[in-house]
This record gives C-alpha cells, structure tokens and sequence, in this order.
C-alpha cells in the first residue's frame, strides 16, 4: 500500500480517537467510570476477538516466549482510556486531546531518537523540536479558551 494510504487511514483513526472519549464519557454518566472504561475495552476485546478469527494470521503460542512489558499495552491502553473518560466532561474533549497529542508527539520524537524498543531511529532536528513546541503553545491556547 502507498504511504499516503496509511496516512488517510491515521486520518480517520484520528477522527475515531476524538469521538471515542465523548461516547465513553457518555456511558460513564449512565454506569460508572471504570465501568465505562471496562466496556468499552471488553466491546473491542470481542471485536478483536472476530476478526482475529476471521483472518487467523498470528501465531498465540509464541506468546509463551515474550517478555513480561511486551504485555503491558493493555494496562497501558486501559490508564489513557479511563483518565480522558474523566477528563473529557472536566476540561473539553479539544483541550484533553491537545494534551495528549502534545505529549504523545514529544515521548514519540525521544522515543525515535534513540529507537526504544527497536524503533526506527529518527533524529530530533530542528523542524522536530520546533513542531512540539508549536503543539505545546497550541495546547495551551485550547486550555486557555
């Protein structure tokens, strides 16, 4: 596939991203935070569930072979779904996503640097240092709004 097709698709996936906090923000006024969260990661739990049997291309035995962080997405995962759930109502769902975005491209940028985890190395020139900071003023612009 073309690179202009994974960025469409980051696009949409963008999009999805900034809806997903009001629709689970949503539901937790109905049944509970951590509820809301729990649903909203067992809904696509089972998802998952579907298609990896639709198309079964991985191997789950190699599991037994993985390091104990490679496991940690989840907790991770499930800590950036619970805590936008909370502050979605609290500060707006542009000004909770400025923040996350911010320090998303920041730890991205550090992480490429020194290609953690076996990531492509990417050095932080200029334009990099100048774009985070740019976010970070646009960031707190929205908090200030």
């Amino acid at each position: 596939m073309p690179d202009i097709f994974y960025f469409f698709l980051m696009l949409v996936s963008g999009v999805f991203v900034a809806l997903q906090p009001l629709i689970n923000a949503s539901l937790a006024t109905r049944i509970g935070l951590v509820e809301s969260a729990f649903v909203s990661f067992a809904v696509g739990t089972v998802t998952l569930g579907v298609v990896v049997v639709a198309y079964n291309h991985g191997d789950f035995k190699a599991m037994a072979g993985a390091p104990w962080w490679q496991f940690t997405g989840g907790i991770l995962g499930a800590f950036f779904v619970t805590t936008i759930i909370m502050a979605v109502p609290r500060i707006g769902t542009m000004a909770a996503l400025a923040a996350a975005i911010a320090s998303q491209l920041v730890a991205g940028a550090l992480f490429d640097k020194f290609g953690i985890m076996g990531g492509r190395t990417i050095p932080l020139d200029s334009w990099r240092v100048a774009g985070m900071l740019l976010l970070f003023i646009g960031a707190a612009l929205v908090m200030k709004g």
